[in-house]
């Protein structure tokens, strides 16, 4: 079997020793050119790194094992590998034969204007999450991971105003609007994952292979209201809140008064006005047992 293996900011060649102890691999480092070139891909790294290879990881077709290593980990706990450990003993599985190989969607980010596709297999948002992914970026790698998200959230909740966004749902079902027009926002997000900074619940009720996206939309809420809100959203048990909607759709248009910043899997992607849908069955991964159980 050859064996390819890619590796983000936040690790090296030293995280693939004990893998490299699995008998009959032979290895490569580095993101093969074409899919004649490895029968399998280890991506060491986070939602980060997933998400800058994406297209191509896409292109190959070939089964992709995520081992956690990034500050945001959160489409690696989607698929039941929570440690290095837990990808570990799933390719130990893979290698024996035993191992179970899943495909699931993409979404995908279109400019309205420029009419560019940009692939994510998280959530994608636009709204304070933006805001404090933007800020987040700015702290210590290794303090990202600790909870770098919630530092940072906590005094932007108090500085930041609702935004003018329309959210219309097409394809399937009849279009419709959540809500009519624009309406103050504060966050609109996504999902193809329940999960998103490293570890909150925006879309508890998302699945990787279903062919929807999740919709969580905040709407415009006092301070101390959403200040209240945001603990909740680490359990899931947002929905029930007022300003809070849910929906599910296989594709919407998002638009706003002025050009905002598209965030994708912790990354800037492009400007709204955007089109997101997903691309079904898109990208082989490597799953554990527990994988939809």
């Amino acid at each position: 079997m050859r064996a390819s293996a890619i590796f983000g900011p936040s690790s090296s060649e030293r995280d693939l020793r004990t893998f490299r102890g699995v008998p009959q691999i032979s290895w490569r480092i580095g993101v093969p050119a074409s899919a004649n070139e490895a029968d399998v891909i280890l991506l060491f790294g986070g939602d980060g790194t997933i998400h800058r290879h994406l297209p191509h990881l896409i292109k190959l077709q070939l089964p992709v094992l995520v081992v956690p290593r990034g500050s945001g980990n959160d489409l690696a706990r989607a698929l039941g590998l929570r440690s290095l450990n837990d990808s570990l003993a799933v390719w130990r599985r893979f290698v024996s034969g035993a191992g179970k190989v899943g495909a699931i969607d993409i979404g995908v980010v279109r400019t309205l204007e420029q009419n560019e596709e940009h692939y994510f297999c998280t959530v994608a948002g636009v709204g304070l999450d933006g805001e404090v992914v933007r800020r987040a970026d700015r702290l210590p790698r290794w303090l990202r991971g600790k909870g770098g998200y919630l530092l940072t959230l906590l005094p932007v909740l108090f500085r930041f105003a609702a935004l003018s966004m329309k959210i219309t749902m097409t394809g399937g079902a009849p279009e419709a609007s959540l809500g009519d027009g624009f309406r103050p926002t504060i966050l609109a997000a996504f999902a193809n994952v329940p999960t998103y900074g490293g570890g909150m619940k925006i879309a508890p009720q998302a699945q990787l292979d279903d062919g929807q996206l999740d919709i969580c939309v905040i709407r415009d809420i006092n301070k101390f209201k959403l200040l209240c809100l945001f603990p909740t959203v680490y359990f899931g048990r947002h929905l029930g809140i007022t300003e809070v909607e849910y929906s599910q759709a296989t594709s919407l248009q998002l638009e706003t008064e002025y050009p905002l910043d598209v965030y994708a899997d912790g990354e800037y992607v492009c400007q709204t006005p955007i089109e997101v849908s997903l691309k079904r069955s898109a990208l082989r991964v490597i799953v554990s047992e527990s994988y939809r159980k």
